[in-house]
């Protein structure tokens, strides 16, 4: 009989009790969503996955790290069988030095794994042809790289008090817009030479210690410091409050080296580039400008001997 089954949860009645519904969810799920978006903007898709992965290398590349102000410069990689055994004969710092697999054992090969293993702390470290290629970025390493550790930039004022420590008037050179290594490590020879006590180059849109400026520093990079700070003007009128005369050379300048009686005491040389030398700013915080008197028909020198040239002159009025 009707409503007499024994049957478990079969409705036993006609009428209809509460029902749980959807809550308009399948409703809306029939609704369009618009226009469906490109592939490299969906997430999950393999375009988008590819997009992704190119911009993150492409901050990676473009990401990189700058020295602090008297901290350290960034680690450099020397390639190729002769630049490898010149800096290792000429004394630049060294790390490791990494050697293809299978490389032919020539005379440059030799001489460069003598040198690093005669300085000693130099790894040496066999690697295959890829690691060595994506290491140098493809360039033509020969099978020898060379890992030269950051350089450790001194603080400016610290010039100074070493100078006054020492009972000695301050003798440093600043570099205005000097962008060639070779001329920086040329000038730390002759700062090195001449009895002074320090270089001080600018953070940006100038050359830093790089393997090629050790090479040019004959090794004297090892005993004379550099500073590297982030604006060269403020570190040129913190040297004046300290009492010390700041020189700058221009090929305009108002008297001759030889002239001038403050190369004899507390002074700083500010040295700018050969094509467009001082900048206006370092060129009025200077105290003096002068000249070197030429007789030929040379309009300018090298950064290099210009400084060699001051330096010259100052030593011989502090002796």
């Amino acid at each position: 009989m009707a409503g007499n089954s024994q049957r478990k949860n079969r409705r036993t009645s006609n009428k209809k009790g509460p029902q749980i519904g959807s809550g308009g969810q399948r409703r809306r799920g029939l609704e369009g969503k618009g226009p469906t978006p490109p592939a490299g903007d969906r997430k999950g898709h393999k375009k988008n996955r590819v997009a992704k992965a190119v911009a993150k290398t492409n901050t990676k590349a473009t990401r990189r790290p700058t020295p602090r102000r008297g901290g350290k410069g960034t680690s450099e990689m020397v390639v190729g069988r002769n630049p490898v055994f010149e800096a290792l004969r000429d004394g630049v710092p060294a790390t490791t030095l990494y050697v293809q697999q299978y490389i032919d054992n020539d005379e440059r090969v030799r001489e460069a794994l003598q040198l690093a293993g005669e300085r000693g702390g130099i790894h040496l470290m066999e690697a295959p042809r890829p690691e060595l290629d994506r290491m140098t970025n493809g360039l033509n390493h020969q099978g020898l790289v060379l890992q030269v550790p950051p350089y450790e930039y001194a603080h400016a004022e610290d010039l100074a008090v070493s100078a006054h420590d020492a009972g000695e008037d301050p003798l440093i050179v600043a570099l205005d817009g000097i962008t060639d290594p070779r001329n920086l490590g040329a000038i730390v020879r002759s700062v090195t030479a001449f009895g002074g006590h320090g270089v001080v180059v600018p953070e940006r849109r100038a050359a830093g210690m790089t393997a090629g400026a050790w090479k040019s520093s004959a090794g004297t990079a090892a005993r004379t410091p550099v500073a590297q700070v982030t604006n060269l003007t403020r570190a040129l009128e913190a040297y004046k409050k300290a009492g010390i005369a700041v020189v700058g050379l221009a090929a305009d300048g108002e008297s001759e080296v030889q002239e001038l009686e403050a190369l004899g005491g507390p002074v700083v040389i500010v040295i700018g580039s050969e094509g467009k030398g001082l900048s206006r700013l370092v060129g009025e915080t200077c105290d003096f400008l002068v000249r070197i008197p030429m007789a030929g028909s040379a309009e300018s020198l090298n950064a290099g001997v210009a400084a060699g040239v001051v330096l010259y002159e100052a030593a011989k009025r502090r002796a």
